[in-house]
């Protein structure tokens, strides 16, 4: 009833419109007709043909299509010819059975549903190294799952590339990628959260009963906590369960509480997480080789002792940062108002505190230590540390701050003397031999392991960063490189050495989800720019980057698809470069399952000056934004159907 009373508004309009007549006697014995998708299932923006009958009419006709929310997302106006024709209709909205309304004389005379709209996340532009890597990624990633039951309850996540063990870390981090085609986003979390201690700590990894394997926490981890945290918040923007989220509240304000205050994680006098002296995230501290107290066998340095050396590492502090962000939206969500803005205030203070203490006009120093301590074989003070490349996408630093780390990477790559084949190094210049113990394991020397070898999860985190801070060229320039590399053996791994090779080890996979997963999370974020601000895509910023590809693209048709949801995506952008004579111009359609959408087109280099912006028809003026030297076309627009064209003059 709800459509056929959309139906009767519409077919009014029409006849306002003058588009159909008001019904008269000779009109009402119009026979009823029909439609038929030639696609019973379509692509969203993809145009699929409507064969439509209505028995012995001639003339004009209406199609009406409606999608499964009952937003009306197109009127196709054509002709029939002894009650025949055809219409090429373009499909919007939301997900699922969409429905239409057929006019004909000023009646309705058939509806029903027309179609199913289905979305599968792509990406398309021509050029082979942006349109392949996502199902590359894909098949890697197939080859990293676990499925197992502890304790009755069945997990599935992504295993370490270095462990046959689900880790918190590991697998959140390679949800850059799988939220595209994994619909189970939940089981793990839910298995941590029922391992969760008393404290509110968590253990690094689940149990893996059949091999007899408890779950465990390496004591020198300080950001567990702050990773489920974003877990939850990121498997809620991809599911939009509420209720879900609700339920996993308790563990997230417990694990913060933790974080904030346990003597073994807070810093007082400085109110600043810490750590013993890791390689940036790592689990293993700095020292020789030691005696596993469970095993007795010779072991890294997991555990804290008298011998510990305490300090601040900033990775611990902006993952913290960014956690309290994240947890005041979903509190904020749920009506707790006070308590959101109370994280957002302390997400603040953490980031300027650790910026005085930290930050050197360049970077995030490595390790500052609590107690005085100097370590004559490395400049400490030159180390750039992993977590450098994550805090671009962390959404804590200053526009100044996330482009002087990119320079950093950038400027160390052309360094005289350098022999790496790229600049994802996970520590630069990596520690000298013995400096950290692994029982004799890869990773001892420099080169190695995260002793600076060569990391593509930085390079992906490195890239998405290039492309939100005004270097979007950057960007793709990592992209290109990391496909150049996964082409050569089709295999990905956690490290390479610098000057290419891999580490011929059993618990090295080719199959590396960590760092494609970063790689995909550029692509897809960054360079296709599509950023969901909200949940199920229902907020989300589009910023199609093509104009910076090193390759031309003048077509691209781009869809980002939740597979836990129904939450999705969907654009089309055109650039026709002009001439002496005429102009150049930009368009843009786009659709999804969302209300709000946000655009920022990024105007290519040649651009001069902005003469029209029309968004679904009508002029607008336009709003021309700098990030870095980049120039960005802003505006707002509902979503459902957006068509943006833009002119501009070249130089």
């Amino acid at each position: 009833m709800r459509r056929m009373s959309l139906c009767v508004c519409i077919s009014l309009l029409f006849i306002g419109a003058g588009l159909v007549s008001p019904p008269t006697t000779l009109q009402a014995q119009i026979q009823p007709g029909s439609f038929t998708s030639v696609q019973p299932v379509v692509a969203p923006l993809q145009p699929t043909l409507i064969n439509v009958n209505v028995p012995d009419f001639n003339g004009p006709v209406a199609l009406v299509i409606f999608d499964s929310a009952g937003r009306s997302v197109g009127a196709w106006e054509f002709n029939l010819v002894n009650g025949y024709g055809s219409v090429e209709v373009t499909p919007r909205g939301t997900l699922g059975p969409h429905w239409a309304a057929l006019f004909a004389g000023g009646l309705q005379v058939a509806n029903g549903t027309i179609y199913q709209l289905d979305a599968q996340t792509t990406v398309q532009t021509g050029v082979p190294f942006l349109d392949n890597l996502y199902p590359r990624v894909r098949d890697f990633m197939a080859q990293k799952t676990l499925t197992y039951a502890i304790d009755e309850h069945l997990v599935h996540g992504y295993r370490s590339p270095d462990s046959p063990l689900l880790w918190l870390r590991d697998h959140y981090y390679q949800g850059r990628a799988f939220r595209y085609f994994d619909p189970d986003v939940k089981s793990l979390i839910d298995g941590f959260r029922r391992a969760q201690m008393t404290d509110g700590s968590f253990p690094d990894f689940l149990a893996r009963p059949e091999w007899g394997i408890p779950a465990f926490r390496t004591p020198v981890e300080a950001d567990v906590e702050y990773l489920f945290v974003m877990a939850v918040y990121e498997a809620w923007q991809m599911t939009g369960d509420d209720g879900w989220m609700q339920a996993n509240l308790p563990a997230m304000q417990r694990a913060l509480a933790y974080t904030l205050s346990d003597p073994l994680r807070w810093e007082p006098s400085l109110g600043l997480v810490k750590r013993p002296y890791t390689i940036d995230t790592w689990d293993f501290e700095y020292g020789p080789t030691t005696i596993d107290p469970s095993t007795g066998q010779p072991a890294p340095r997991h555990w804290i002792d008298e011998q510990t050396i305490w300090g601040i590492f900033h990775g611990d502090n902006t993952g913290l940062a960014q956690a309290l962000a994240a947890l005041a939206h979903m509190e904020e969500h749920l009506g707790q108002f006070q308590s959101a803005q109370q994280r957002r205030d302390l997400a603040a203070v953490v980031m300027a505190r650790l910026n005085a203490l930290s930050w050197n006009g360049r970077f995030f120093t490595h390790h500052v230590k609590l107690a005085p301590w100097y370590n004559p074989r490395v400049d400490e003070a030159s180390q750039l540390s992993l977590s450098n490349a994550i805090a671009l996408n962390r959404h804590v630093l200053s526009l100044e701050q996330g482009r002087a780390i990119i320079n950093e990477y950038r400027t160390r790559l052309q360094r005289p003397g350098n022999i790496a084949f790229a600049e994802w190094w996970s520590i630069d210049p990596p520690f000298p031999a013995g400096s950290y113990g692994l029982a004799g394991r890869v990773g001892e020397l420099p080169g190695e392991y995260v002793n600076g070898g060569i990391m593509p999860l930085v390079g992906g985190e490195l890239a998405r960063g290039a492309f939100r801070y005004g270097e979007e060229a950057y960007g793709f320039d990592n992209l290109r490189r990391y496909h150049d590399l996964i082409s050569r053996t089709n295999a990905t791994y956690l490290w390479y050495f610098p000057t290419g090779g891999v580490a011929v080890a059993p618990e090295f996979l080719g199959s590396d989800g960590w760092g494609s997963s970063a790689m995909i999370g550029a692509l897809m974020e960054g360079a296709a720019g599509i950023e969901d601000h909200g949940v199920r895509y229902n907020n989300v910023t589009l910023s199609p980057r093509w104009p910076a590809a090193p390759t031309a693209i003048n077509d691209a048709y781009v869809v980002a698809r939740y597979a836990a949801s129904d939450g999705y995506v969907a654009y089309r952008w055109q650039y026709r470069p002009g001439d002496r004579r005429t102009l150049s111009t930009m368009q843009l359609e786009a659709t999804g399952s969302g209300v709000a959408l946000r655009l920022r087109l990024l105007l290519p280099s040649e651009a001069q000056q902005v003469v029209a912006v029309s968004l679904n028809g009508q002029p607008v003026a336009p709003d021309v934004q700098l990030v870095g030297p980049s120039r960005y076309l802003v505006l707002d627009a509902p979503n459902g159907i957006v068509q943006v064209q833009v002119s501009f003059r070249t130089r």
